[in-house]
């Protein structure tokens, strides 16, 4: 089956050894993953967005030390 990346929209094989499914690779995943961050992109909840605490700034190497572990910790278990 093929999906299209939702980053870049280049078409991907949905595949288990595609470890970035459904992203085309790490660097489509992270900057999907930046704009959920940096509120970019959200899920509506509702709720007064004016009430809610700011989101703090998330620096790249960041991210990826963070996808890092949590692939370790997976792969791991």
């Amino acid at each position: 089956m093929n999906v299209n990346c939702p980053t870049c929209k280049k078409t991907v094989e949905w595949v288990s050894d595609n470890q970035f499914r459904p992203f085309c690779s790490k660097r489509c995943q992270l900057i999907d993953l930046g704009q959920w961050a940096n509120e970019e992109n959200a899920i509506p909840s509702g709720a007064n967005k004016d009430a809610e605490a700011p989101v703090p700034e998330i620096d790249i190497e960041d991210i990826e030390a963070m996808i890092a572990k949590q692939e370790k910790d997976f792969f791991n278990n």
